[in-house]
């Protein structure tokens, strides 16, 4: 996992080379005990700018884990549905 996905207040933020599980204990932590902690996280496409976040009670966040897909190789279901053209069906 490469990045962490972060609605916010309706607005997509996200969390490059963050630990999803560190992440995920700092905003239940916020919560169970009812403190106030900030996040860094980006926001935009492109060139991302740093934002801080306000994480506290009846806040909500939700947080994605964004898995990257790996690179198709050979005997993806992709690559053997191409080959199978209507030559294969005779």
């Amino acid at each position: 996992m490469k990045r962490i996905h972060i609605g916010y207040d309706g607005v997509l933020y996200t969390a490059g080379a963050r630990d999803y599980e560190a992440l995920k204990r700092t905003v239940e932590e916020a919560h169970r005990t009812g403190t106030v902690t900030w996040i860094t996280v980006n926001h935009g496409e492109g060139r991302p700018q740093p934002v801080e976040l306000l994480i506290a009670p009846g806040i909500p966040v939700a947080l994605h884990p964004v898995v990257e897909d790996e690179p198709d190789d050979a005997g993806s279901d992709d690559a053997r549905s191409d080959d199978a053209g209507p030559e294969a069906a005779g």
